[in-house]
């Protein structure tokens, strides 16, 4: 009897543990690649499309540049540009989504509407709008990418901090003349933390592949960075040739992007209450 919460709980660790491995797969890359990379970014010398050789491990692209160097630059751009946007979306979406929760009647109403507007906006034209303004730069990817990822985390934190307030604990401390600051930050965050967790690890998985779309329509970082979108871009003309110029970016997008999922999946199971509760 005792035999049957174990096995879940076993099954749900190896979930986690097997995305921070492929997560971490990604990050320890970007991490090699502040200190140390085989080429530089410019170097042309390797010759036009060859291939993978003891100099260069995943060959050329068709200017000359090493394809490895290349992918070790992406994995920095790709982790720095996805933990950057996710941090916007966090820091805009719940200070956003614990204000509008306190809003009553009309208000609530116009606020709720404005929110589900905010989330119907494509990413894409607002990446537009963005580069319009200031540039084609990795800062306004992140930046779009950010704005359009707080309005889903407003929304989250909205309903789960009304959630909250609605509870008997919160009259209590009301009661015995907590402020509402106090409150937030005793009562409410402490109980929306895991449940936010969860869904920032899924947005992070979401700028990945939003990323990489950016940067594929020249919308990312510029040249002579490397990014896997722009990478994907570039090496659709030469696939048949130089296949590895789109396989190497493309397979480590989508491990990034199972990595980030598995351990979104992983955190909720350990951090849920009702899986906790049946767990006891």
């Amino acid at each position: 009897m005792t035999e049957l919460p174990t096995a879940p709980r076993a099954k749900r660790s190896y979930t986690l543990l097997a995305g921070c491995a492929l997560a971490g797969l990604i990050v320890l890359l970007a991490l090699v690649s502040l200190v140390w990379l085989p080429y530089a970014t410019d170097d042309t010398s390797g010759g036009r499309l060859t291939g993978p050789s003891a100099d260069h491990l995943l060959g050329t692209d068709k200017l000359g540049r090493d394809l490895f160097t290349q992918v070790m630059t992406g994995s920095r751009i790709a982790v720095e540009a996805d933990l950057g946007s996710v941090l916007i979306a966090a820091a805009i979406g719940v200070t956003l989504g614990v204000l509008t929760a306190f809003a009553q009647g009309w208000l609530d109403d116009t606020l709720s509407a404005f929110l589900d507007i905010l989330i119907a906006f494509p990413t894409l034209l607002l990446a537009m709008l963005i580069v319009a303004a200031r540039s084609a730069t990795l800062g306004s990817a992140v930046l779009a990418i950010g704005l359009a990822q707080s309005a889903v985390v407003a929304r989250l934190v909205r309903i789960l901090v009304k959630r909250v307030l609605a509870q008997d604990y919160i009259t209590a401390a009301r009661t015995s003349g907590s402020s509402w600051p106090r409150v937030v930050a005793g009562h409410v965050l402490p109980n929306i933390w895991p449940t936010l967790v969860v869904n920032l690890a899924l947005q992070f998985g979401l700028a990945v592949l939003a990323e990489a779309g950016l940067s594929y329509l020249g919308l990312g970082a510029p040249p002579p960075n490397a990014s896997w979108g722009r990478m994907l871009q570039e090496a659709q003309a030469t696939f048949t040739t130089a296949p590895a110029g789109a396989l190497a970016p493309g397979i480590l997008l989508v491990l990034l992007v199972i990595g980030v999922n598995l351990i979104a999946d992983g955190l909720r199971d350990t951090l849920d209450p009702a899986t906790r509760r049946r767990r006891a």
